[in-house]
């Protein structure tokens, strides 16, 4: 399949007009990698405990985190990255004192989460 160089617009994928929350999906432009966007003021907020078919990888752009994947915990702050392999159960909520912003690149061309039980 040929693939045209594409721009995606934030009104395409974001859903708060001032913030970077959103999503981007590459089966859109033919790519296997998913973009989302995470962005929380709420101290301990975050998504629930969740497995994925595909790897991710989590950059954190600003603020902190704890996140759990599979048997592990890692505190982490802007500027580190996160890798959770496909398959294993994760979470991460926002550790304060301010705003967590989140990159999470997902190795798959459609985003699809089963949320688990904690």
């Amino acid at each position: 399949m040929d693939r045209a160089p594409a721009l995606i617009k934030r009104d395409q994928w974001a859903r708060e007009p001032d913030q970077w929350v959103g999503r981007f999906e590459g089966l859109s432009v033919g790519t296997n990698v998913t973009v989302l966007f995470y962005s929380t003021e709420t101290i301990g907020a975050g998504p629930p405990l969740h497995v994925h078919t595909y790897d991710e990888l989590f950059i954190i752009r600003q603020g902190r985190a704890r996140f759990t994947v599979g048997e592990q915990t890692f505190e982490v702050e802007a500027g580190e990255i996160v890798f959770g392999p496909a398959n294993v159960p994760h979470k991460f909520e926002n550790i304060g004192p301010s705003r967590l912003e989140t990159t999470d690149i997902h190795l798959s061309e459609k985003f699809a989460q089963t949320v688990l039980e904690d």
